[in-house]
C-alpha cells in the first residue's frame, strides 16, 4: 500500500499550492524561518491557507523560534500544525497551540542514530538529513536503512531528498507512515516544478511495501 500522508513542502505561491492540492497532497508546508530561502511572508501563506479543502493540512515549519512568536504565527495564518527544526525541547512542544511534528536528524550513513523514543506518541516524528545550517530542503537522502528500523517502532515522515525517481524506492525499504519531499520537487528553492508534483504522485501510488516477515 502507499504511504498515507505526503507533505509538499516550501509552498511560497498559490499556483504551486493549487497544484500539489491537486495531486492530492494531504499537507502542504510553509516555512517562516527567516533564513530559509523558502520562506513566506505569513500573510501571503494565510491567503493561500484559506484556499485549501478541509482536507488539506497547512503545516508550519520553524526553527528555534520564541514560542509566542510561533503561536501567532499559527493563529494569523490559520496553520493546522507546526513542524519545529531545531533544538526544540520536550518543554517547548507542550507550550504548542497545535499538533507538533519534531524533525530529527539522521546521519547519511546512520551513524548517531537519533534517540527518537524520547519522544511521547503524540509528536510525530519527521526524519530529516542532519544540516546545521539549512534544516532541511538539503537535497540529500538520509540513511533509509537506519530510518528503516526507526519506522518498525512508530510511525515517521521520511524526507530528506526524495523526488519522483527514488520515492518509489525509499517508500518500499522505508516503510513510513508519510513523505515530505520539498527540494525534489523544484525548480528552485520556493518555486514547484508542477510536472514534478504530478510525477512524485505517480510514482507514490505506484509504489507498494514489501511483504512484511
Amino acid at each position: 500500500m502507499p504511504v498515507k500522508f505526503v507533505k509538499i513542502c516550501g509552498i511560497t505561491r498559490l499556483e504551486d499550492a493549487q497544484a500539489a492540492v491537486a495531486a492530492g497532497a494531504s499537507a502542504l508546508g510553509f516555512v517562516f524561518w527567516p533564513k530559509s530561502p523558502r520562506r513566506v511572508d505569513a500573510g501571503v501563506a494565510r491567503d493561500i491557507v484559506a484556499t485549501l479543502p478541509p482536507s488539506v493540512t497547512a503545516i508550519g515549519v520553524f526553527v528555534d523560534q520564541p514560542a509566542d512568536e510561533v503561536n501567532a504565527i499559527v493563529a494569523t495564518v490559520g496553520l493546522g500544525a507546526v513542524q519545529l527544526h531545531g533544538n526544540e525541547t520536550a518543554a517547548y512542544v507542550q507550550t504548542m497551540t497545535r499538533p507538533v511534528v519534531k524533525a530529527v536528524a539522521l546521519e547519511t550513513d546512520g551513524d548517531g542514530t537519533p534517540d527518537v523514543d524520547s519522544w511521547p506518541s503524540d509528536v510525530t516524528v519527521l526524519l530529516d538529513v542532519h544540516d546545521p545550517v539549512k534544516k532541511g530542503g538539503t537535497g540529500r537522502t538520509i540513511d533509509w536503512n537506519a530510518a528503516s528500523g526507526i519506522a518498525k517502532r512508530r510511525d515517521i515522515i521520511l524526507a530528506g531528498g526524495l523526488t519522483p525517481e527514488n520515492v518509489g524506492e525509499a517508500i518500499a525499504r522505508v516503510r513510513p507512515y508519510g513523505i515530505d519531499v520539498s527540494s525534489g520537487v523544484e525548480e528552485k528553492p520556493g518555486i514547484k516544478d508542477h510536472e514534478r508534483i504530478k510525477a512524485l504522485f505517480e510514482a507514490v501510488h505506484g509504489s507498494h511495501y514489501a511483504t512484511r516477515s
